[in-house]
């Protein structure tokens, strides 16, 4: 296996560039977006609030509302895309208008109450309409009564306290959020504070435990921004060059504000050889995989990866801090439990870790149930290399973030 990939934008990236673009006073020249379901949800939702948004090869071309969505009613269907339905919850929860938003039933089936019961707390005005707690929601004018401090659980879903950051700049106001408990997946509310100096908006953070706005001169935007190649959709190339071969991920490099480009400092201590160019980098295969126990606080999309990986370690892998993988598309961790054990791994599996036990034989043409879970399609397709083959259900559900990821995944295999 030897091949090289240039990678999609960053979803992650792509969808807060959207958001924070549309709420600025000009227009914002984006480059390297990701399309793909989840960032045309955001696109359709913001068009549907008055946004207009030009597509030109790879640019999107976003023209600001300074703050104020023109449209003040209507009904947004925002599929199973976290990354659009809570930054949008929080910014349309400071608006003077009225909003439905919906997605799809695992939509309704992911927590949101710790982000809309903190913005009760500012003053918005949010209602459930089917299950305390679950989307979907209404959403209706804030009120005048705001606090200016507020805290904020952030051991659920790090997209609350980025909803939260992109959010507050609308208030006009000083501001203070504090996190409650230990803050998950920090890597991807860096790549929040990050964007968000780019518009102009610049919190103090306080270790992680407070963060403060002091400038009131919010989404000032740049004239022209590039999307960094997906880090998350990158290790799965990664992965496969350290079972198989040789790969180069054209469109990242050591400076990614991305968290997952820590994934490359795990599989090195397993064994494999990375080399980093200036704009790609290359992976080569280890002479033996190491199993290992890794802490996955920091990559926790890209620790998926890890977890099929493990067939093909020698010795235990066992993969620590993923109790958010049960929120996710699905529960990843009972996806990831039953799927590895149909291939003949021996699996422990609790709300916080999973501990792979790889087979001596990887049991062969097996159905591998993907929950319409993107990265368990994309993870799953490692198990193809030494030739070993599986039945993938629901390929199509990689549209999530990655619309070629198989014919990409060919070019390398062949």
């Amino acid at each position: 296996m030897n091949g090289k990939i240039t990678l999609p934008g960053s979803k992650s990236i792509t969808n807060r560039l959207i958001l924070l673009a549309s709420l600025s006073k000009n227009r914002t020249v984006i480059r390297n977006f990701l399309s793909s379901d989840d960032t045309n949800y955001m696109v359709d939702a913001l068009k549907k609030l008055g946004v207009e948004i030009q597509r030109k090869e790879n640019k999107l071309i976003v023209d600001g509302v300074n703050q104020t969505y023109p449209v003040k009613s209507c009904d947004l269907f925002l599929g199973n895309a976290g990354t659009a339905f809570r930054p949008l919850t929080a910014v349309l929860s400071m608006m003077s208008g009225e909003y439905n938003l919906s997605g799809i039933k695992r939509m309704h089936e992911r927590p949101i109450k710790d982000l809309v019961e903190t913005l009760k707390k500012i003053g918005a005005s949010i209602e459930y309409t089917d299950q305390s707690g679950f989307p979907p929601l209404k959403i209706m004018p804030l009120n005048k009564a705001i606090s200016h401090n507020v805290s904020i659980k952030g051991n659920v879903s790090s997209q609350f306290l980025s909803s939260m950051l992109m959010a507050i700049p609308l208030l006009r106001k000083p501001f203070s959020i504090e996190v409650e408990g230990d803050l998950i997946s920090k890597p991807y509310v860096d790549i929040t504070l990050k964007l968000l100096e780019k518009f102009g908006v610049h919190y103090q953070n306080h270790n992680w435990k407070q963060f403060t706005l002091q400038n009131l001169y919010a989404y000032e935007n740049p004239t022209e921004i590039n999307v960094e190649g997906d880090a998350s959709s990158a290790s799965y190339f990664f992965g496969a060059a350290a079972i198989a071969g040789k790969v180069e991920v054209i469109g990242l490099n050591k400076n990614s504000i991305q968290g997952d480009i820590k994934f490359l400092d795990v599989i090195e201590s397993m064994g494999a050889i990375v080399t980093y160019k200036t704009n790609s980098i290359i992976v080569e295969k280890a002479k033996k995989l190491k199993g290992s126990n890794i802490d996955c606080k920091m990559i926790p999309d890209a620790a998926m990866t890890l977890a099929t990986m493990a067939l093909f370690c020698d010795g235990v892998t066992r993969l620590d801090n993923i109790a958010s993988w049960k929120v996710k598309e699905t529960d990843r961790i009972k996806a990831m439990h039953d799927e590895l054990r149909k291939l003949g791994a021996d699996i422990k599996a609790d709300n916080n870790s999973i501990s792979i036990t790889p087979p001596k034989k990887i049991n062969n043409n097996i159905e591998i149930d993907t929950y319409d879970d993107h990265r368990m399609a994309m993870c799953f397709s490692l198990v193809t290399l030494k030739n070993n083959k599986i039945i993938l259900n629901d390929p199509d559900c990689v549209n999530k973030t990655y619309p070629n990821f198989f014919k990409d995944f060919e070019k390398i295999t062949q």
